[in-house]
């Protein structure tokens, strides 16, 4: 038996195939979840509209002696219309230069909310090449400002830390940046927590959200909750299209609004990406307890061969706190002898390398000294501070948090 889950159980799988397909697998369930809470909340009041427009329709038919094919023709028209932006309220011009910059900021963003779309094949043909080059912009635009912003982050939450010790006598009150101290020093390796992190940034998008729908709720005559839901919905790049701010022809102090929207969505854009990016993190944490507690149950032979990194696994009771638990995603492990992958990153570049006898070190060395034009120079106390590797998003947070520690 013991045989047998060995050969079919978690331990024949690899690391990063169980996570994947646990993930693939959460995913798939959480949006089989997702759709049968919609369905019964909206099919309802689906079908009493449908029903109240078949209702309409048969009336004005009778009442205005139109056939039903006539009446259908006549609301399609309209419906090609909406498209090219003709709507029966008085609305801003949809194409001239503002409502364009509108358009193009829904664009690159990846917002695409969908009220405004281009009607020519040249324009069809122009917003492909033109949206390949600003999404990949701006998603570059946001990976910079989560560097920026982690690193402030990391550094008050430091600062507030060495305090606390301060305070406590654990450091001496004289202990300067750079001072030699061995208490000093042993701050190089320590990180910020993710929930912590996760904690600030939740905040300042609540924040953010709050006082743009404190501005939407009197402009645009939406209610404070239907503000808050066109926040969400704009900030997290969804888009729906439902609910569109600055689309009527004259606002009060029109400029100053137009201004405060294009603020408000850019701040509460580039927020919510960074708590994406955290919350990811956590996601991961949790698989790799899952994936815990599945391979704790399989045959002892396979507990010992699988999920050797315990880096970032989130055990109630384990020797590593859940406070302790810091931004970080692929550690590398220098030595020959130790390969181990410090921790589990959702795609693994392990088998891909070792059949090229690549050390994943020292490629992403070799990225980074590539994009910044000069090799970086670390000391010996980043290269164990548990903030190496990764990549994208989550590269830049490592690579800012190390910074910020060495630095301190």
């Amino acid at each position: 038996a013991d045989g047998r889950a060995g050969k079919w159980g978690l331990g024949h799988l690899n690391e990063d195939n169980a996570r994947f397909l646990l993930l693939a697998a959460l995913i798939i369930l959480y949006m089989l979840c997702g759709a049968a809470v919609f369905s019964a909340i909206e099919l309802p009041t689906e079908r009493e509209a449908k029903e109240r427009w078949e209702e309409r329709f048969v009336n004005f038919s009778q009442r205005h002696n139109l056939s039903r094919a006539e009446l259908q023709d006549f609301l399609r028209e309209y419906q090609e219309a909406s498209v090219a932006g003709i709507r029966v309220d008085d609305i801003r011009p949809r194409w001239d230069f503002t409502g364009a910059f509108y358009f193009v900021g829904t664009v690159v963003s990846t917002i695409g909310f969908g009220m405004t779309t281009p009607a020519t094949v040249g324009g069809k043909i122009f917003l492909i090449f033109y949206g390949l080059i600003g999404c990949a912009g701006t998603i570059l635009f946001f990976n910079l400002f989560l560097e920026r912003l982690i690193t402030v982050i990391a550094y008050i939450m430091k600062s507030c830390h060495e305090r606390q010790l301060r305070r406590k006598g654990v450091l001496p009150h004289d202990s300067w940046r750079g001072s030699g101290n061995s208490d000093v020093d042993s701050l190089a390796g320590w990180k910020p927590s993710v929930y912590y992190v996760m904690l600030i940034l939740c905040v300042a998008s609540l924040i953010i959200s709050c006082c743009a729908s404190a501005m939407y709720t009197p402009i645009e005559g939406w209610s404070y909750f239907d503000s808050l839901y066109f926040c969400f919905v704009a900030f997290s790049t969804i888009g729906f299209g439902d609910l569109v701010s600055s689309q009527n022809a004259q606002y009060e102090s029109q400029g100053l609004y137009r201004f405060g929207n294009f603020v408000f969505i850019l701040m509460g854009v580039c927020c919510i990406y960074s708590l994406f990016n955290v919350i990811s993190i956590v996601i991961k944490q949790s698989i790799n307890w899952i994936l815990k507690k599945l391979d704790c149950r399989c045959c002892p032979r396979c507990q010992r061969k699988f999920f050797r990194s315990r880096r970032n696994v989130v055990m109630p009771g384990n020797v590593r706190s859940r406070r302790n638990i810091s931004i970080e995603t692929d550690g590398v492990n220098e030595s020959d002898t130790d390969g181990r992958r410090l921790s589990g990153e959702m795609i693994s570049m392990k088998d891909f390398l070792a059949s090229n006898k690549v050390s994943l070190a020292i490629m992403q060395k070799q990225l980074s000294e590539t994009a910044n034009g000069y090799p970086r120079q670390l000391n010996s106390s980043s290269k164990h501070n548990g903030f190496s590797g990764g990549v994208g998003a989550l590269a830049i947070m490592n690579n800012r948090l190390a910074e910020t520690s060495v630095d301190r």
